[in-house]
């Protein structure tokens, strides 16, 4: 099976099993989901959904979350990883948006990514997912499934969002980001599956029988 096989084959299973591809990250608007994957940086999904009420109770705004002091945004988020920095990131952000944006989270990749503590796959998250741009946000499930699946030799996230993006359809990207995150969480997960274990492994590489070490990017 080669390459555009695998991905076809990937396509309609992932379809198939994740007919809905809910945001994993609890927000109401763009502000709010900028917020939360900001948060979410070497942190589960589920810790920033703990503490993300709070916060948004007392800053469900750029202006609210501007007039809040950084000690305040820390208070909220302590928890997480990081916590120090993205208060601050946080803090900055939201008096860059009020002051330079009208309050508004911009449209564009390049506004994003200039913004504190917003990288690329910040930026295309919500691309994507507030603003309905096509883009493939490349997190750690997504980067070891493609070496896994033969799909991106994996040298660095910018090499497999480049790959992906070449072979599947533009139109699927935005969900199918959320699907091959969706699946490996469940089924093909660092140290649960190998490359040789979970169904779709299996069916892409019935003849595999040596694990596939995935390299980090």
């Amino acid at each position: 099976m080669n390459k555009g096989a695998r991905a076809r084959v990937i396509l309609d299973r992932l379809n198939e099993q994740y007919p809905e591809t809910p945001i994993p990250l609890d927000h109401s608007d763009a502000f709010t989901l900028l917020i939360a994957v900001l948060l979410s940086a070497q942190c589960t999904d589920k810790k920033v959904n703990e503490v993300t009420p709070a916060l948004f109770s007392a800053g469900p705004t750029s202006a609210a979350m501007a007039a809040l002091d950084e000690a305040e945004i820390h208070s909220h988020i302590r928890q997480l990883g990081l916590a120090k920095t993205k208060a601050r990131n946080v803090h900055k952000l939201a008096h860059i948006l009020v002051n330079v944006h009208d309050g508004n989270v911009p449209q564009s990749f390049e506004e994003l990514e200039a913004l504190p503590g917003v990288g690329h796959k910040t930026a295309s998250v919500v691309m994507a997912q507030a603003f309905g741009v096509p883009a493939f946000p490349v997190d750690t499930h997504i980067h070891r499934l493609a070496q896994r699946w033969g799909l991106s030799k994996g040298d660095s996230v910018v090499k497999t969002e480049a790959d992906l993006k070449g072979l599947f359809p533009e139109e699927h990207w935005n969900r199918l980001h959320l699907q091959i995150i969706f699946y490996g969480r469940e089924h093909c997960t660092a140290r649960g599956c190998d490359g040789t274990v979970c169904k779709l492994c299996r069916e892409l590489y019935p003849k595999r029988r040596k694990p596939v070490i995935w390299r980090k990017p």
